[in-house]
């Protein structure tokens, strides 16, 4: 029988939800790593992201998608989940020459690059489908705090051009709280079942 401490039990959690390099490996390596018959849960904020490209009618098969950033937590996940539903992928990064033509020719664009509205108007070609992973923090005298949260992309801008867009703050950030919540009562049912 299996049995894990609370803290073997949240890093359970926590390392599939943060330290994957791919959807398909990550499962792979939970189910594995933990002797389960299931591939696991899915890779939260990514799942939830190709969940709400479904509910929007989004095609990804056969669209052109940009990712803007190639982190392991998020960049490179959501690159390859696009790949593995028939998209065509291009990841950017610092080095990546003349981004805004780049991402200008994209149906899809995905933003985690970590730089406070970087992507404009004028990137986005019109009828984008654009997903701000972003979260960052820019000064903002009105506020009580001095602060106020922004994404990766000019969300005010951008609106007028995308099809679709995540907001910052209320976009991603809640729906990666609430499938990391899913995933921890999944991992938890999977251990009573143990035990």
């Amino acid at each position: 029988m299996l049995r894990y401490s609370v803290s073997e039990r949240i890093f359970i959690v926590e390392m599939y939800y943060s330290n994957n390099n791919s959807p398909i490996v990550t499962q792979r390596k939970f189910a594995t790593e933990f002797k389960l018959k299931t591939t696991g849960p899915s890779v939260s904020t990514i799942n939830r992201l190709i969940q709400k490209f479904e509910r929007t009618g989004v095609t990804i098969k056969g669209s052109r998608a940009v990712v803007i950033g190639r982190s392991k937590i998020v960049g490179l996940p959501v690159a390859l989940l696009l790949l593995w539903h028939h998209a065509t992928v291009t990841v950017c990064h610092s080095r990546t020459q003349d981004l805004r033509s780049v991402v200008k020719d994209a149906d899809i664009i995905v933003a985690a690059v970590g730089q406070a509205q970087m992507v404009k108007k004028d990137w986005v070609k019109p009828g984008a489908v654009v997903i701000d992973c972003g979260i960052n923090s820019i000064k903002d005298e009105t506020k009580k705090s001095g602060y106020r949260l922004v994404g990766d992309v000019d969300y005010d801008e951008v609106k007028e051009v995308a099809s679709w867009i995540t907001p910052v703050p209320g976009g991603v950030g809640p729906m990666t709280v609430i499938m990391l919540i899913k995933n921890t009562v999944y991992a938890a049912k999977l251990v009573a079942e143990k035990l």
